[in-house]
C-alpha cells in the first residue's frame, strides 16, 4: 500500500479569497485548450480561423458550467436538490458532470458555428483535440482533493483516502488522468497531424467521443460509484450508462465522416 499524500486542496489564500486547485485545473484547461486551438486553426487549409476560438472561449466556459451542473443535478442527485433547490446554484461546493459539460460545449459550439456560418465538425474537431487537457488536469485535481476514489483493492499501489474509510482503494483518479487525459491527448495529437484524418471532417470528433466513452466505461470498474446512487442496472454505474450514448454517437460520427469523404 502507498500512503496517500496529504494535499491541501487550497492552492492560494488572499484575504477572504480562496483559490482551490480544482478551480486552477479548470482555468488551465481552458487557457491551454484555447491557445492550442488557435494554433491548429492557423494551419494552411483550416476551415476555421484562430479568432473563432478566441471568441468561443466565453461560450465554452458557460457551456461547461451550465451543462456540467445540470447533468449532475439531473442524473446524480436530483431528489436532494429538489428538496434544497437553492443548492443548485452553489457550484463552489462541487457537483459537476463531464458528460454534461461536454454536452454543454457541443450545444454552445452548434449555436456558435451557426452564428458564425462555419462548419460545425471542422470546429469541433479541434475542440476534440484539446479536451483531454482539461480532463487530465481535472482528474489530477480530484486526486488532490481525495475525492472520486476507487473501489477497495489489495493491489500494491492501493491508497487509503481520508474520505474513503480505513480501506485500501484504487487511485482511480490517476487511472483516468492517464487514460482520458494523457493517452487520449497523445492519440488526438497524432491524428491532428495527419492530412488524411483532417480531410475527413468530423472524424476526430467521433474518435474522441468513442475513445473517451470506452476509457471511462472501463475505468468505472475500478472507481467507487457515487454514494447517493450506488450501482444501478446489472451493477453498472451512472458514469457507464452515460458513456453508452456517447459511444454510439462517436461511432455514428466516424461512419458519417468516412462516407461523406467518399462522396466528396
Amino acid at each position: 500500500m502507498i500512503p496517500y499524500p496529504q494535499f491541501n486542496p487550497v492552492a492560494l489564500e488572499i484575504g477572504p479569497l480562496t483559490i482551490r486547485w480544482y478551480a486552477l485545473a479548470y482555468l488551465a484547461g481552458f487557457v491551454l485548450g484555447w491557445r492550442w486551438c488557435m494554433k491548429m486553426a492557423s494551419r494552411p487549409g483550416s476551415l476555421v480561423k484562430p479568432e473563432h476560438y478566441d471568441e468561443f472561449l466565453t461560450w465554452a466556459v458557460i457551456g461547461v458550467i451550465l451543462g456540467g451542473r445540470s447533468f449532475y443535478i439531473l442524473f446524480y442527485n436530483l431528489p436532494d436538490y429538489l428538496a434544497h433547490p437553492l443548492q443548485m446554484l452553489e457550484v463552489w461546493h462541487g457537483g459537476m458532470s463531464f458528460h454534461g459539460g461536454m454536452t454543454g460545449v457541443i450545444v454552445a459550439a452548434w449555436l456558435f458555428t451557426r452564428r458564425m456560418k462555419i462548419p460545425f465538425f471542422a470546429f469541433t474537431d479541434l475542440l476534440a483535440c484539446v479536451t483531454p487537457i482539461g480532463l487530465g488536469l481535472g482528474r489530477i485535481a480530484n486526486f488532490v482533493n481525495g475525492e472520486l476514489f476507487g473501489r477497495p483493492t489489495d493491489v500494491p499501489w492501493a491508497m487509503i483516502f481520508p474520505r474513503g474509510g480505513d480501506v485500501p482503494r484504487h487511485p482511480s483518479q490517476l487511472y483516468e488522468a492517464a487514460a482520458e487525459g494523457l493517452l487520449l491527448l497523445i492519440i488526438m495529437f497524432f491524428l491532428s497531424r495527419s492530412d488524411k484524418v483532417r480531410a475527413r471532417t468530423g472524424l476526430m470528433s467521433g474518435v474522441f467521443l468513442t475513445l473517451y466513452a470506452l476509457f471511462r466505461f472501463c475505468i468505472e470498474f475500478f472507481r467507487e460509484p457515487d454514494a447517493q446512487l450506488g450501482f444501478l442496472y446489472d451493477g453498472a454505474t451512472m458514469g457507464q450508462l452515460l458513456c453508452l450514448p456517447m459511444f454510439v454517437a462517436g461511432i455514428a460520427i466516424i461512419v458519417y465522416a468516412a462516407r461523406r469523404h467518399e462522396r466528396a
